[in-house]
């Protein structure tokens, strides 16, 4: 993958990921060697962000057909079908989840027909694409979102949505990473990410291990940047965008997009096509996933509030298309209004 980060792979009867939840301060591999490993890792943020996890779930599925004892074609459909299903209900929010499962289902359907083997090996080749390509997805992304950042450089980012989040080069983070490789002047305002911390954890690390200059903010920092002038424009990922634009993605986001429309900052979204999920009409039917309310009321491990206070945690919210400046894509740039762009996005990726 040409010395870029790797989020998830294959290797012989098991789908490897790093341990998200050890870094930055330890780097740490995972195998997962059956189905219920890969839904823990995905359930537990050991692999988080919408394109990783839909990787994920694909290499999931392979692994199960591998290690199945089917003997024909049809029972090995019915086990990859209560496979998916297992995968899908691990994380509702992000649709790349079950864009991957549903792809990796409709070519065991085609498969079958062959035979038990033949639907195996040509399970893990799709899951091999898949990842292979959301990483090209990524590089255009950076490529088509890299001219939108202004000449000073100043970008704000949330949660982390780096190479982390995807199969190697990131959505959100894939514009600043080529600007910087185009020898651009950039700094790059992190957002921590309260309660989980994926900024502090992840975004900045992968930013500094890319030498790309950054400066860590808590959350409720990010208006006081935009106030003072120091932020130029936001870019975020997305966990799923609906048909007229709407986004869900990391709880707070909305929040920045408010600002960010108050002080006239641009607000960007870069997602992939299969982020995409034309079949919501708005950002209110999106399912929101409820994680527990331990990951607010503790910080690794030590509690910080009083003991037994109610906590609530949505891990999502939404952010309706008004707020949002365009969207950056495989296939371009976005504009509003968005319905038709995104309906052409999707047959273009299809």
């Amino acid at each position: 993958m040409n010395n870029e980060l790797r989020t998830v792979w294959w290797e012989p009867g098991a789908v490897c990921l790093i341990d998200q939840l050890r870094l930055p301060h330890e780097q740490v591999m995972v195998r997962c060697t059956d189905l219920a490993a890969v839904g823990h890792a995905i359930k537990a943020m050991v692999v988080r962000g919408a394109p990783a996890i839909g990787c994920t779930a694909a290499y999931g599925l392979a692994l199960v057909a591998m290690q199945s004892k089917a003997t024909d074609g049809e029972a090995l459909l019915q086990e990859l079908e209560q496979a998916r299903q297992v995968l899908n209900a691990q994380r509702p929010t992000a649709i790349n989840l079950a864009w991957a499962t549903a792809r990796m289902l409709r070519q065991a359907h085609l498969l079958s027909a062959g035979g038990v083997e033949i639907a195996r090996h040509g399970l893990l080749a799709e899951a091999h694409a898949i990842l292979a390509e959301d990483l090209a997805m990524c590089h255009a992304i950076g490529d088509h979102g890299a001219v939108l950042i202004p000449a000073r450089g100043h970008v704000l980012t949330h949660c982390n949505a780096g190479g982390l989040a995807t199969a190697g080069y990131g959505t959100a983070l894939a514009p600043i990473r080529t600007a910087f490789r185009q020898g651009r002047s950039l700094h790059v305002w992190v957002d921590e990410t309260r309660p989980f911390l994926q900024g502090a954890r992840l975004t900045a690390w992968e930013l500094q291990q890319a030498g790309i200059p950054l400066t860590l903010i808590t959350d409720n920092m990010a208006g006081y940047m935009m106030r003072q002038g120091q932020v130029d424009c936001i870019i975020v990922g997305a966990d799923r965008i609906v048909a007229n634009g709407d986004v869900a993605n990391k709880i707070g986001t909305y929040s920045l997009a408010v600002l960010a429309h108050a002080h006239g900052i641009p607000f960007y979204v870069a997602a992939p096509s299969s982020t995409i999920d034309l079949s919501l009409a708005h950002g209110d039917l999106i399912p929101i996933e409820e994680r527990s309310p331990d990951e607010v009321t503790q910080l690794a491990g030590q509690l910080i509030a009083p003991i037994g206070v109610r906590a609530a945690h949505p891990a999502f919210d939404m952010t309706p298309h008004h707020l949002i400046t365009a969207i950056i894509t495989e296939h371009g740039v976005l504009f509003p209004p968005y319905d038709d762009d995104l309906r052409r996005c999707v047959e273009a990726g299809n």
